[in-house]
């Protein structure tokens, strides 16, 4: 048999009841529905634990025998494979176990088992001495739960609300457990569970280990008897114990003896309350619907000898242990006789129920109610339990009430009557629940008219019998009537007590006033009676009077020796009493106190004031101020207090310290905290003394505080009540304190003609004296020590309730310090003022001058209690400096985050609000070491924070290895998700977190899966949760992406973007081959049915767009605005950086503006303000809470679009196909639109989702046009295609059908939709918003380009097609998506205009570049031109043009070295982009001309400071390039718009031709300086080549003959010659361009010097090409547009080139000044040029035909390229990390370098041909004119004749010396010479005829 035993990892003797009491927690406490049935199951497993109560499993030999050889062959553990060897000394702690507990030796193996498990929760303990707290907690656990199993019983006292199905069970169960004995098993237990006894044998074993281990010991022994003997109780209560059970608890009870102090202990008072309850009878006098049921069910009815056998038991004379426990008894016997003598039926009990009086007569005779007032209501738990008060209730009003006239006969007897109203005094002094039970004493003549608090059963008094509370209240006015002088006293006592409660004070109050007046007819006559207000304050003046008149001096005898002869002890005895009751009375009504201020006659304030000048005993005086201190509650009496204690000044005297006790002293400081708190004046002592507080914190704190520990004490704990009660007042001074400006000045008042300084605020020199190494900075310092020293005994000791108070404060004003320090110490450097402070931080840092080590912190530390952010410092090294030290600290953090009290308790019944109470402290201490950790780890490691969690300290943190708590250290891991990500996100931590996370914990997966958390309650916290977890998700993705763990990515991925059921995953984290080869189409399934919504989907579900708004303040009193400056006077940003109104402040603002109202009508409007500011502050925490809740919102809203934005980007794009991508973003755009346009989304969402938005539109961009770029290998004869998906511009036969299948996967129409959800957000955000809408013109930016067509090869197969076939061609996807957007764009018609173009111009830079950039992309499609139209009507087109020349200043100062910001530069660029893009039209490039565009540019100055060169070379800068380009650079950035915008508008405007010409020669000319700077600059680098390019283009434009006669200027006859000669400057110079680049020198130069540059060679080779040809091609087009303007006809021609045909000008020999300019200015260039040119150029053409095809041939075949080819193609796009990226990508990239280079080669073929047919053009031209129709000079003929356009005259020349000619003077000097020369020349020149022939012919072909 033992060989199968298999032992219970979790001990049998303790997991299994943890399971139980878990159980028993969740069905009657947290009411889940689920664990009802549960439930069932363990009461049905385990109803034999419950039987047999704690009964141990018996030891056994052959159990012996097998754990002795345990270590050689093993035990089987359950869960476990296989056996597991104990070691020698666990086996030898097993035997030890057993034979202390009697238990079986393998229970005590699985207990020490279990402690070893369970060690990591309990530091520093070994698992033997955990093993003995799991045994008792296992025991604890069961009577826990068999006591709440009883209290959910149904019964006669309360009910929990329960289910009839969860009752009926629990009823049913304990029946059974009460028919097997159970109240003899629970009394037995009790009695034999002796903590003594237990201890004595735990402490022999060495089963005891530190103090804490003993006090948890302790209290799980005494919380088991507690239990149990609290389950006879609540039994009971519920249901009486049957006749024999009866008996057991009479029996069990005759034995008890009290404490040592008199009480009974709890478990004796439970089982004393237990049979009080069986006695009990009352509630049959309710009437209830079950009376019946309940009657038959009462064994006192139903039982036939149950009241004789009782009754015979105890009328038995053997006295018990205890003779008062035993009346008590008595006492409840006989009220229960005289309540069934009053029920119907009962004559046969007859000779029962008459003996209740002689029953009553030997319960009084034994001092029944002296008993019950030192042992029962003297018990220290008394008070903890409702029903307990119930019941001494009830038995007393039972008695005084049913026995009426035992209480007369008992009234002779004094004794007896000072006893039952002690006992009622003390009964009433205290009411914890606010039961009120003490009403039943006062019967009102009239209802309260007041709104007051109720007790929760105070419904149950009421029903009772009006009769009851006569005779009650009765009893206290004939007590007060016939009232002998010794009961005097107790009978004020007694009225103190029945006065505690707002209505019981109120009656008091008028029972007292009634007393006092003249017409109370009672036996006092007419002085009145004794018990009244009017004798009182009359006998308090009198005192006054009598003592006034012999005041001693200050050094007087009589003043030090008591008593004085003015009072006798008898006299003071009974004003104690009597100022005790009034102080009651003013503390609980409000109406009290001010009637009695206001009293004429009486005058209470200022008799007391006047006695405490007088000399009598410190006792009375200390009663004075506790009387004082409660009229001191209402403002309106606090402000005249303080300044009636100005003018009598109190003073307090030295008698307290040599009788070692200090009632005044403490009397006085509760004053003040009283004081303080209601009315604070800031002008206090003003004309007396220098005004301030400070003469009283000086006395508060040098006399009492500094002084408190070295005085002595009589009583111990007094001690600890004085440092409570003056830290109380340093703490309140200091928490209404907020450091202003004027607080750093000295202020200067005027007192008796001289001007003193007025005293700083007290909370400025609390301030000072903490943030300075003073005396009371150090005491404090030393209180928490010596506290931390107490506590750590886990013993009681006097006064420990009042020294964890002090401590308590002293640690809120170090809080206090260091949340206003830095505000303190910012003033105070401000003001100048010669105080010196050091922040508190580094003084708690210093060294304690006790023990010699700087360990202030670590004393804080030990508390284990966290204080608000600021006071958080890196103390790791004194943590962890001694061991012991460090691991009682980690114990301690472990225990407050691992309590399970925190946990939230469902509790309907009112017994358990302690344990709430101390929930909630557990709770909000998690909360603040969580704060403690989140801040620390802002800090640069180590911190304490890493210290805690288990990271290194002594290595970088980085190599820290995480493990499970327990292992290695005592670590432990807090599952706080803020936590978490800072630990993730934080570079030192994030390794060894992410991988103890993923490998240990599988913590993401398993979190995600129960995304979106339901946020019905708690809706803020949770999105916070949720947020830090996205983003920890988030952080995750990225890293595992990065280091290639696949199957960790698609396990989240798939998790997130299934629409399918997720299936279980592996719980390794590894998702296997099958899941790594899952299909991407995984992620869209077409079986609709099954489908689930994807749960990012859901997650953005889950976020509330809308936000409830509180109702407008409605105020009656304040003004509204005025209440709304002050809130946000109040605001301050919280640590989250919320922007928040302190409520506090708000409320001490608020109260303080109340109480500085005077007068009798503002008090009698007090309530109604009250009451308006809890209103205010009502407002004012929904606000808080809105604004909070927006935060939550948006912070979720972050996440979210951080973790999608890390799906989109970083997650490998293998693992969601191009379809399912396009898809999942077309669902998430689609939903998060439709949440922001709903009508009731709150509008402070729209940044973050205009930001998700733009991010989602990018990413469907990109992903629709990488889906449009696979390219298909088309196979042809001869030749191959390269084939878009989408494009019909080329397919694989001219005329073939284009691929018109859409857009893909998600088609036309949700792109439409999304176009226009776009649209509907932009006119959503009305004016303001610009920031989003920023967002919104970038997607839709993104948007419009998916219907943008891709750059596509210009292979030269469009040449081929004719142009009907190119006009029929059916319309491509492109352009029909572009007309389909075109047309919803225009359908919002001019509102959406409007917004756009006022973005375009004005506002923040960026939205303005954005919206420009959207206007150029709308105009480019807009084939209506209705944009454009809106423009220029709107007026917007003519202000962006004018705000050319306010940018001009802010240009010129970007050119300056060190520039400012470059975003002018940037909206500058984005501005000409646009209006070159307008200018492409024709209608366009009118508007612009017709706003002057042109003339704008021509003022702007910017271009005409163009910055010097750099000759040693763009490319030889000592300094590598940064972000901010070079002076140069930048001028090109600004010219180049300008230059490309007139070439436009040059080229668009076609019917203004000339007019746009004039303009454009005017800008010229206006900046021909600069025009000529460039044309003469022999820099080679791609910028100037471009310069070059786009002003030739220009000049060939305009800079033409017929264009003067279209300037807007006055020509005279010199104005004429002068723009001539700026013309003739132009055409020299471009033509003098052409020597530059048509040369074949200066090419090979050009070329070499280009191709040892540094930066991007190749494209830089291919722009400066580009460049090159461009010139010459523009140089070329101008000369054709002279020629043929100056001379229509062929006869008549303008020669530009000399007849020389070789291809140097200079006959002397090559020029050997390379840098001079080519062209001589006496002398224009021959036609060799020309020649030249044209050859060069043929040679060019078929290079780059042949490179061009070669690129077609690699593009359609690039799979088959050569990786060092395909590496040396992306590397020209990606200049670095090409080895790093996948081939696929390679690919990519390679095409779209050949891409680029077929079109550049297709570009350059164009303009070759250009340039050959301008070339041969003018060759032509000039040999037909010399040929044929020329005379040389040398003949008669003048060549001067054939000037057509040109006039005689000479222009000039700012440029040489020589005086100028223009082209006919070049050509006078043509001889016949030449002619012939030419004639030769071209004879030897045929087969370049031929070769051009034959080039003209392909080109036409």
């Amino acid at each position: 048999v033992l060989t199968a035993v298999v032992l219970n990892s979790a001990a049998s003797l303790w997991g299994p009841y943890k399971d139980i009491w878990q159980t028993v927690m969740n069905a009657i406490w947290k009411r889940q529905p689920e664990a009802i049935h549960r439930l069932d199951q363990v009461l049905k497993k385990h109803r034999s634990d419950f039987i047999s109560l704690f009964r141990n499993p018996p030891k056994n030999v052959q159990q012996h025998e097998k754990v002795q050889k345990a270590s050689t062959e093993g035990v089987a553990i359950q869960g476990q494979q296989g056996t597991r060897l104990l070691p020698e000394q666990l086996i030898r702690e097993a035997f030890i176990l057993s034979d202390l507990f009697d238990i079986g030796e393998l229970a005590a193996v699985e207990l020490l088992l279990a402690g070893e498990h369970q060690q990591p929760h309990f530091p520093g303990l070994t698992r033997g001495l955990v093993a003995v707290l799991l045994y008792w907690d296992g025991k604890r656990c069961i009577a826990n739960s068999l006591r709440t199993l009883i209290q959910s019983r149904q019964g006669k006292t309360w009910t929990l609300e329960l289910s009839q199905e969860l009752v009926s069970m629990t009823t049913r169960f304990t029946d059974d457990l009460m028919e097997q004995g159970l109240t003899q098993k629970i009394l037995t237990l009790v009695s034999q569970i002796d903590l003594n006894n237990e201890f004595d044998k735990l402490q022999r074993e060495r089963g005891l280990g530190s103090e804490k281990h003993r006090k948890e010991v302790s209290d799980l022994i005494k919380e088991c008897r507690q239990s149990l003997a609290e389950s006879l109780f609540v039994w009971t209560c519920q249901s009486p114990l049957s006749k024999d059970d009866t008996l057991i608890l009479i029996s069990y009870l005759e034995k008890v003896t009290v404490e040592a102090d008199g009480s009974l202990d709890s478990v004796n008072l439970s089982l004393l309350m237990a049979l009080l309850y069986c006695f009990d009878v009352s509630f049959l006098e309710q009437g209830t619907e079950d009376r019946e049921d309940l009657m038959h069910r009462l064994p006192l009815l139903a039982e036939r000898q149950y009241i004789a056998t009782i009754h015979t038991r105890l009328q038995e004379s053997q006295p018990w242990k205890l003779p008062g426990l035993q009346a008590t008894v008595r006492l409840a016997w006989a009220l229960a006789l005289r309540g069934i003598s009053q029920l119907s039926d009962v004559t046969a009990l007859a000779e029962f129920t008459e003996a209740d009086e002689a029953m009553a007569e030997l319960a009084v005779a034994d001092n029944v109610f002296l008993f019950l007032t030192e042992s029962v209501v003297g018990s220290e738990n008394f008070y903890q339990e409702e029903f307990y008060i119930r019941k001494i209730h009830n038995l007393v009003t039972d008695f005084l009430a049913l026995m009426p006239m035992k209480v007369s006969f008992f009234s002779a007897n004094i004794s007896i009557f000072r006893e039952i109203e002690m006992f009622i005094a003390e009964l009433y002094r205290k009411d914890p629940f606010n039961l009120e039970l003490a009403l039943e004493y006062w019967c009102p003549s009239e209802p309260l008219q007041t709104s007051t608090i109720m007790g929760s059963y105070l419904g149950v008094a009421h029903q009772r019998p009006p009769q009851r509370q006569v005779v009650l209240s009765k009893f206290v006015r004939q007590m007060g009537d016939l009232l002998p002088s010794t009961i005097y006293i107790p009978y004020l006592k007694m009225l103190r007590g029945l006065a505690s409660g707002p209505q019981c004070a109120h009656y008091c109050f008028s029972l007292l006033k009634v007393n006092g007046s003249s017409h109370a007819e009672n036996i006092q006559g007419a002085g009145g009676s004794p018990v009244s207000w009017e004798h009182f304050f009359h006998s308090l003046m009198l005192y006054h009077e009598h003592l006034r008149k012999d005041l001693p001096s200050a050094d007087s005898v009589q003043y030090r020796h008591l008593p004085l002869r003015g009072i006798t002890q008898k006299e003071q005895d009974g004003l104690i009493a009597f100022l005790q009751l009034t102080t009651v009375i003013v503390n609980w009504s409000e109406n009290a106190r001010l009637a009695l201020c206001e009293h004429p006659q009486w005058t209470p304030v200022v008799v007391i004031l006047g006695l405490l000048q007088c000399s009598i005993p410190p006792v009375l005086k200390a009663e004075l101020l506790e009387t004082l201190t409660a009229f001191g509650k209402s403002p309106e009496i606090a402000a005249s207090l303080w300044q009636s204690l100005e003018y009598t000044q109190v003073e307090l005297n030295e008698i307290e310290s040599r009788c070692e006790e200090y009632p005044l002293t403490r009397a006085f400081c509760r004053l003040i905290s009283t004081l303080v708190e209601s009315s604070f004046p800031s002008n206090l002592g003003a004309g007396l003394r220098p005004p301030g507080f400070d003469p009283y914190l000086q006395f508060l704190r040098d006399s009492v505080f500094l002084r408190f520990r070295t005085r002595a004490y009589r009583r111990a704990a007094e001690k600890w009540e004085v440092a409570e009660v003056v830290l109380e007042v340093f703490y309140k001074l200091l928490r209404d304190y907020e450091p202003q400006l004027e607080d750093f000045v000295d202020q200067y008042v005027e007192l008796q003609g001289d001007e003193i300084i007025a005293y700083k605020p007290p909370g400025f020199n609390l301030m000072y004296h903490l943030l300075n190494e003073s005396p009371m900075l150090e005491l404090s310092l030393s209180l928490l020590e010596e506290g931390v020293k107490q506590l750590d005994t886990y013993a009681p000791f006097p006064g420990k309730k009042h020294l964890e108070k002090a401590v308590e404060y002293c640690l809120a004003l170090l809080n206090l310090t260091l949340q206003k320090e830095n505000l303190f110490m910012d003033l105070l450097r401000e003001s100048h003022l010669s105080l010196i402070v050091t922040p508190l931080e580094q003084l708690l840092q210093g060294i304690n001058p006790r023990t010699k080590k700087a360990d202030h912190v670590v004393n804080i530390a030990r508390y284990v209690q966290s204080t608000e952010k600021g006071g958080v410092f890196d103390f790791c090294h004194d943590f962890t400096h001694k061991p012991s030290t460090s691991q009682k600290l980690m114990a301690g953090f472990v225990e407050c985050l691992d309590n399970e009290d925190a946990e939230e308790l469902i509790n309907p019944d009112e017994e358990l609000e302690p344990e709430k109470k101390r929930a909630r402290i557990h709770h909000e201490t998690r909360i603040h070491i969580l704060n403690l950790l989140i801040t620390s780890l802002e800090c640069s490691p180590p911190s304490l924070a890493l210290y805690l969690l288990g990271y290194e300290l002594k290595k970088p943190v980085s190599t820290t290895n995480l493990q499970d708590p327990g292992m290695n250290r005592n670590i432990f891991t807090v599952f706080n998700c803020q936590v978490i990500y800072q630990l993730c996100a934080c570079s030192d931590t994030s390794g060894p977190t992410m991988r103890y996370l993923r490998t240990s914990q599988d913590f993401l997966f398993t979190q995600l899966q129960y995304l979106p958390f339901s946020i019905r309650e708690h809706e803020i916290s949770t999105l916070n949760q949720m947020s830090w977890l996205m983003k920890t998700a988030a952080i995750e993705m990225r890293v595992t992406s990065l280091n290639r763990q696949r199957s960790h990515t698609q396990r989240l991925l798939h998790l997130l973007l299934d629409d399918m059921p997720v299936k279980p995953y592996l719980a390794d984290g590894e998702g296997g081959m099958e899941d790594e080869s899952r299909s991407v189409s995984g992620f869209l399934h077409f079986d609709t049915a099954s489908k689930v919504r994807r749960k990012i989907l859901s997650i953005l579900d889950s976020i509330d767009f809308s936000q409830d708004i509180p109702e407008p303040l409605q105020l009656d009193f304040f003004d509204r605005v005025q209440i709304e400056q002050v809130i946000a006077n109040c605001e301050h940003k919280n640590a989250r950086g919320q922007v928040v109104c302190n409520v506090k402040h708000l409320h001490r603002v608020l109260v303080a503006e109340v109480n500085a109202l005077q007068g009798m009508a503002a008090i009698g409007q007090r309530p109604l303000l009250m009451e308006e500011i809890n209103t205010i502050l009502q407002y004012v925490v929904e606000r808080n809470k809105l604004l909070q809740c927006l935060h939550a919102k948006k912070h979720a809203l972050e996440s979210w679009r951080q973790l999608v934005e890390i799906i989109l980007t970083a997650c490998p794009q293998d693992l969601i196909q191009a379809e399912d991508r396009q898809l999942i973003i077309r669902d998430l755009l689609q939903d998060v639109h439709d949440k922001i346009l709903d009508d009731d989304a709150a509008q402070e969402l729209m940044p973050v989702v205009a930001g998700a938005v733009f991010t989602l539109t990018a990413h469907l961009s990109q992903s629709v046009k990488t889906e449009q770029k696979q390219p298909l290998a088309v196979p042809m004869t001869g030749q191959s295609q390269y084939v878009l998906m989408l494009d019909g511009s080329f397919t694989s036969s001219p005329g073939s059908e284009s691929i018109s299948m859409g857009f893909a996967s998600i088609g036309d129409s949700s792109l439409h939709i999304i176009l226009k959800k776009l649209l509907d957000f932009i006119l959503k955000t009305g004016g303001g918003f610009q920031r989003v809408r920023t967002h919104l013109y970038g997607s839709l930016l993104y948007y419009l380009q998916i219907a943008q067509r891709p750059d596509e090869p210009d292979t030269l197969e469009a040449a081929k097609k004719t142009m009907w076939e190119r006009l029929t061609a059916p319309e491509d996807v492109f352009s029909k998506l572009q007309r389909e957007n075109m047309a919803i764009i225009e359908s919002y018609g001019a509102a959406l205009m409007e917004v756009v173009c006022r973005d375009a111009c004005d506002g923040h830079e960026i939205g303005r570049m954005l919206a420009l950039a959207l206007l150029d992309r709308i105009v480019s499609v807009d084939k209506q031109q209705q944009w454009l139209l809106y423009l220029s009507n709107s007026g917007y087109l003519k202000v962006l043009v004018d705000s050319l020349v306010d940018d001009d200043l802010t240009l010129q100062s970007l050119l300056m070295p060190q520039p400012p910001l470059l975003k002018a530069l940037y909206t500058y660029e984005s501005k000409m982009a646009f209006l070159t893009r307008v200018a492409k039209s024709q209608q366009g490039a009118l508007e612009l001309l017709r706003s002057g565009v042109i003339v704008r540019l021509a003022q702007c100055q910017v271009y005409d400071m163009r910055p010097e060169t750099d000759h040693q070379g763009m490319y030889g800068m000592r300094d590598p390039p940064v972000f901010i380009p070079a002076p140069v650079e930048r001028y090109r950035q600004i010219l180049l718009p300008a230059l490309q915008l007139c070439q436009v508008i040059l080229t668009s405007s076609m019917a203004q031709h000339l007019q746009a010409a004039g303009q454009v020669l005017q800008f010229l000319i206006s900046h021909s300086d600069t025009i000529q700077a460039i044309l003469r600059c022999q820099d080679v680098s791609v910028g100037s080549l471009q310069e070059l390019a786009s002003l030739t283009g220009i000049i060939s434009k305009a800079a033409l003959p017929g264009v003067l006669n279209e300037l807007d200027v006055d020509v005279n006859e010199g104005t004429q010659m002068e723009l001539q000669g700026h013309i003739g400057r132009f055409q020299r110079q471009c033509l003098g361009l052409l020597s530059r680049f048509g040369g074949s020198d200066r090419l090979r130069q050009f070329k070499l010097q280009d191709d040892n540059a540094e930066g991007d060679r190749v494209n830089r080779r291919d722009e400066i090409e580009l460049a090159m040809q461009q010139i010459c091609a523009n140089v070329m087009e101008y000369c054709e547009s002279l020629m043929l303007q100056s001379a229509p006809s062929f006869e008549h021609t303008v020669c530009l080139f000399t007849p020389s045909l070789s291809e140097s000008t200079n006959r002397d020999g090559p020029r050997q000044d390379t840098q001079a300019p080519v062209v001589p200015y006496w002398r224009l260039p021959g036609l060799g040029i020309i020649i030249y040119l044209l050859k060069q150029s043929t040679n060019d053409f078929f290079s780059y035909y042949d490179s061009h095809r070669q690129s077609v041939n690699k593009l359609q075949n690039v799979e088959q390229l050569p990786p060092d080819e395909i590496k040396e193609l992306c590397q020209s796009v990606m200049p670095a990390g090409v080895d790093k990226i996948s081939t696929a990508q390679k690919y990519v990239l390679a095409r779209r370098r050949l891409v680029k280079l077929i079109n550049n080669r297709a570009k350059l073929l164009s303009l070759c041909s250009y340039i050959i047919e301008t070339c041969l053009f003018i060759l032509w031209r000039h040999l037909e004119h010399y040929l044929l129709n020329y005379t040389p000079t040398d003949s008669q003929d003048s060549l001067l004749s054939s000037r057509i356009s040109f006039k005689r005259g000479r222009l000039q020349d700012s440029f040489g010396s020589e005086s100028s000619l223009d082209f006919s003077s070049g050509l006078n000097r043509v001889s016949q010479h030449d002619i012939d020369q030419v004639r030769c020349d071209s004879a030897e020149g045929d087969s370049l005829r031929l070769r051009s022939y034959s080039l003209s012919g392909r080109l036409v072909l």
